[in-house]
């Protein structure tokens, strides 16, 4: 029996198994019922750690959890910091976790797994980020997965609050990117659309006519339009096939559905075959699932950019991107455009300037949607 909580380091054992290399198991205490008992788990085979020492690194978060109550007297690898924070806080929406762990496995792992938290400093951790041949605003979001991690230490009681070398960490141009965001005049947009199949028109159409990301445009579902009231309700993603959330709380919203629009939709639904395949709108007749977005910009809107000679790249942004630089030429006020867009970067302009009236929406939308189909163009078959 033990009187108080002491730190603990376990130890380790090779154990034989009938088929294949031994295997390590890791032996520790746990409390039950304010007794301590022994347990154990197994990590791992020898043939994917060698040695202890490798098999310890393989334990080391899982010892930062073990001795949460008990005071550290060994400073912790920040690899171990990475472990615990992807097991325990990493966000549910895929397409975040995603762009997370590819972070963490391409970038933030590979430097600095082995230094002790607290080498892990400010004005190193900003050389190496300047270093990097990765666009600012990549730069930056790794820094801020970095301060999210040090922010959990903090939490776990790993290092003192108030000590996030992070905090101090700058990206130059953080904000900018590396090039401006091509831009289609209204010319340009219908020679793109000349050569895009026609099952995949009212996409680059909706995308245009709306400003949608392409995630939310394969997302949608026949229930969120109301014809009768002119609108669509943006209320998920989808994202290499896997239907999620949204982007953030700001991108879910009512938004106006312009007639000319809501007639070609319409008319989609009468002879799509997609029509009927468990409610989405753009549904693959070979799958009875989302499209994936990616491959309809390979296959199709890269080689019909191409075709039309515009000199560069198009891609599903490029029609978000145009969207916003039409409702400029509107002349709609900054926060109909920025309630338009759905940026949750611009709330704080939209608190302190109000929000746009409804009928002022619907009717910056209008003119897009009449420079994108002036007199209405119809898709015809299923291409």
């Amino acid at each position: 029996m033990f009187n108080r909580a002491r730190y603990q380091f376990g130890s380790f054992r090779q154990k034989k198994r009938a088929k294949g290399p031994n295997a390590w198991e890791f032996r520790y205490y746990e409390i039950v019922d304010g007794v301590h008992k022994r347990s154990h788990m197994t990590l791992g085979t020898v043939a994917e750690y060698p040695t202890e020492t490798a098999v310890r690194k393989a334990a080391e978060a899982f010892l930062l959890k073990l001795n949460s109550e008990v005071p550290s007297i060994v400073v912790p690898r920040f690899e171990a910091v990475i472990d615990r924070f992807v097991t325990e806080e990493f966000p549910d929406r895929h397409a975040t976790r995603m762009s997370y762990q590819s972070n963490v496995k391409n970038h933030i792992r590979p430097k600095w797994k082995d230094y002790p938290l607290d080498k892990v400093k400010a004005a190193a951790v900003e050389q190496w980020l300047r270093q990097l041949d990765l666009a600012p605003k990549t730069r930056t979001h790794i820094r801020s997965l970095m301060h999210s991690m040090f922010e959990a230490a903090q939490r776990w009681e790993l290092v003192d609050l108030g000590k996030n070398p992070i905090s101090l960490v700058r990206v130059k141009g953080g904000s900018k990117r590396r090039s401006r965001p091509q831009i289609l005049t209204n010319e340009q947009f219908y020679e793109v659309l000349e050569f895009i199949p026609t099952k995949y028109r009212l996409m680059v159409l909706v995308a245009q006519c709306l400003g949608f990301r392409v995630s939310e445009i394969v997302g949608l579902k026949w229930e969120d339009f109301d014809f009768d009231a002119g609108t669509v309700l943006v209320q998920r993603s989808v994202v290499h096939g896997r239907v999620d959330s949204v982007k953030t709380e700001y991108s879910q919203d009512l938004m106006p559905l312009d007639p000319a629009l809501a007639a070609l939709i319409l008319e989609w639904r009468s002879v799509s075959v997609s029509g009927g395949l468990a409610g989405w709108v753009f549904g693959n007749p070979a799958t009875g699932r989302p499209y994936y977005q990616e491959q309809i910009q390979k296959r199709f809107l890269k080689p019909a950019g191409e075709k039309a000679g515009l000199g560069f790249s198009v891609g599903w942004h490029t029609f978000r991107h145009t969207y916003r630089a039409w409702l400029d030429d509107t002349g709609a006020p900054m926060t109909v455009q920025q309630q338009l867009m759905r940026h949750a970067s611009i709330q704080t302009t939209m608190n302190v300037y109000g929000s746009a009236m409804p009928n002022t929406k619907r009717e910056a939308n209008r003119k897009i949607v009449q420079m994108v189909l002036g007199e209405p163009r119809k898709p015809t078959g299923t291409g």
